[in-house]
């Protein structure tokens, strides 16, 4: 039996939390409820038909031995912060921002901890396919990887990058784009929307070398994910059209989808796909 905590209880929380409490997940028991808004982690448990704790502070679910599997679904912020804590005490973590991971030293002392401890860390794929050809790919010479990402104006409404380039997103009538680099670049620059980035980088050939297009595009109504990658397996072209969740249009549906997926596969012997 896998037992949980969700920390963060925003849409991918819930969508995971609801997916648990209806036996959607596997083998999978909901323990913990965590979130800085305490309210909103109290309406999600109250929601829910299995009694589930409202925790405190991370470190009531650090501390409780029930707990084998802590999820993030907050922000990379609670990566930084939480994730190494989770991981001494000897539980295993799904990292669902994993944007946080553009800091190589937060990802050393990640990785440095799993080579010493009987811990696992879980990276869903997001709001994208095609992984799974790129971490097949990446076992011999992998040349290009990218990742083109397009999405209507007011997705990117508040973002600070943008804002600081002084682009206006309601006269935007054009596909426009906003930024053109490596994904470790793009990460904190977009920080809601860009994790996928980071998860590809590290199926292949890693943040500096993963090159990243971000696009602003008034021409369609979800979100769409673009993977492009060249090596000695031949060429990969691999799209995906995002509907947004029902929960909130921010939030692609694939996005909490693949978390629900991830926690079922740890439940199962048959596993399908690499």
């Amino acid at each position: 039996m896998i037992r949980v905590a969700i920390v963060g209880c925003g849409v991918i929380g819930g969508i995971l939390a609801r997916a648990i409490d209806e036996g959607r997940a596997g083998d999978v028991e909901l323990v913990y409820l965590f979130d800085l808004d305490g309210e909103k982690a109290r309406r999600l448990a109250d929601s829910l038909k299995r009694r589930v704790r409202v925790a405190g502070s991370i470190d009531e679910i650090v501390r409780d031995e029930a707990v084998n599997l802590v999820v993030e679904a907050a922000a990379p912020s609670a990566v930084k912060e939480y994730g190494e804590k989770v991981l001494m005490a000897g539980k295993d973590l799904m990292v669902l921002s994993v944007g946080a991971f553009h800091d190589q030293e937060l990802y050393d002392r990640i990785v440095e901890i799993l080579r010493e401890r009987d811990v696992h860390v879980y990276i869903p794929s997001g709001a994208i396919s095609g992984l799974d050809a790129v971490k097949a790919a990446a076992m011999e010479e992998l040349e290009v990887v990218e990742l083109v990402t397009r999405k209507p104006p007011r997705a990117f409404k508040g973002n600070r990058y943008v804002e600081s380039k002084g682009i206006d997103l309601d006269k935007v009538t054009r596909p426009t784009v906003l930024f053109e680099g490596s994904a470790r670049e793009a990460a904190p620059l977009f920080p809601k929307g860009i994790n996928v980035a980071l998860s590809l980088s590290l199926a292949g050939i890693g943040a500096d070398r993963t090159k990243v297009k971000v696009i602003a595009d008034p021409t369609i109504n979800r979100n769409v994910h673009e993977i492009h990658a060249k090596g000695s397996f031949g060429r990969l072209l691999c799209v995906t059209h995002n509907y947004p969740s029902p929960e909130n249009p921010e939030t692609s549906y694939l996005a909490a989808l693949s978390a629900v997926r991830t926690l079922r596969n740890l439940t199962e012997k048959l596993r399908i796909g690499t």
